[in-house]
């Protein structure tokens, strides 16, 4: 999978996503700091969410659109979508900056509409944000336009990702990721359930990662250890500026912060490979050798007294020491003198 300049797979880095979202709070200006932000941050991308709040949902207050048990309890979705939105005439001069700053940008489209939008801005990838998967018919038009596919899977069972997968694949798309997602806001550390993301891997064959609600970079963490090659967090200029998302968004510092951890925990993992560096090779100077502990004259036998596995590494190997206690010294050897083959009549 390649997303702009960007190629994923097992052997790549994480791809690192600094989620906007509403965190624009309403403010062209500030979405474009955002997106400086997350540059100095580190993340590799800057996402959008692309839709208007008539065409995600419609303006209705009976019950079922009436949010429940959620931050954002007694909004109704339109009121919500409204606020949220990112207006579409702020998507050119975002994607300009993005470019200028040297940051991918791409973004989740929620219908049709959205779709045709940034494909006049060519997108170099799309999101199918998680209560999308099972919307079939938007996934195999975002499909249709060859492009790679993140999925995020947080409100899926299995059959949801296989249809959503078979959408993609039906329509010759083949270059997809699935992202384990919790949809909590915030979500709690003990349901993120990271083993997900090697399953998701293994399972279904595709490049797998994390979409993160929880606060902090511990979950990060987690699943770039188990294989994550994308993650995707929201990012906030300062939470103090509110709005729908702010409250499970990552500041400037604390996405840096998460940054360097995810790195450094890649360069943790790194290979199965059980030849030493120099480093460790030299280490071996402080292992475990043969060494004369008493004097021994020449024809003296070899004890259990007189030679011992002590540090440092200069000796015979330990794996020796049985076999030459009995035999005898061809020479005078002093304590602390290093054992040697040569020194010993076999």
């Amino acid at each position: 999978m390649q997303i702009g300049t960007f190629k994923i797979n097992k052997e790549s880095k994480v791809f690192i996503i600094a989620e906007l979202s509403a965190n624009h709070n309403g403010s062209i200006d500030t979405a474009i700091e955002t997106i400086r932000a997350a540059k100095r941050a580190g993340a590799d991308c800057i996402k959008l969410q692309t839709y208007t709040a008539d065409t995600i949902t419609i303006d209705c207050d009976k019950e079922d659109f009436l949010i429940k048990g959620t931050i954002w309890e007694g909004k109704n979705l339109y009121k919500l979508y409204q606020e949220a939105y990112t207006p579409w005439e702020w998507h050119e001069e975002i994607f300009r900056v993005a470019k200028e700053e040297g940051i991918i940008c791409f973004s989740s489209p929620f219908d049709k509409t959205a779709v045709d939008f940034l494909e006049t801005l060519n997108v170099p990838a799309y999101k199918i944000a998680s209560f999308e998967i099972t919307d079939i018919p938007l996934i195999e038009y975002v499909a249709s336009k060859g492009k790679p596919i993140i999925i995020s899977t947080g409100i899926a069972e299995e059959e949801d990702i296989e249809l959503a997968l078979d959408a993609c694949r039906r329509m010759g798309n083949h270059d997809i990721a699935l992202l384990k997602c919790t949809s909590s806001y915030p979500a709690p550390i003990d349901e993120a359930n990271m083993c997900m993301v090697k399953d998701l891997a293994e399972r279904y064959n595709v490049i797998s990662g994390l979409s993160d609600h929880t606060m902090g970079a511990t979950v990060p963490l987690v699943a770039t250890v188990f294989g994550a090659k994308i993650i995707e967090k929201h990012f906030i200029l300062d939470r103090s500026i509110g709005g729908p998302d702010a409250s499970f968004s990552m500041n400037e510092e604390e996405f840096t912060v998460m940054v360097k951890a995810v790195r450094e925990a890649e360069s943790a993992i790194g290979v199965v490979e059980y030849t030493l560096t120099d480093k460790q090779v030299k280490g071996k100077d402080f292992s475990r050798s043969l060494y004369v502990v008493e004097d021994i004259k020449a024809g003296d036998f070899i004890t259990e007294k007189n030679v011992r596995s002590i540090r440092p590494g200069f000796g015979m190997h330990p794996k020796y020491y049985n076999e030459i206690l009995g035999l005898k010294a061809v020479k005078n050897l002093e304590k602390g003198d290093a054992l040697k083959w040569d020194y010993i009549i076999k």
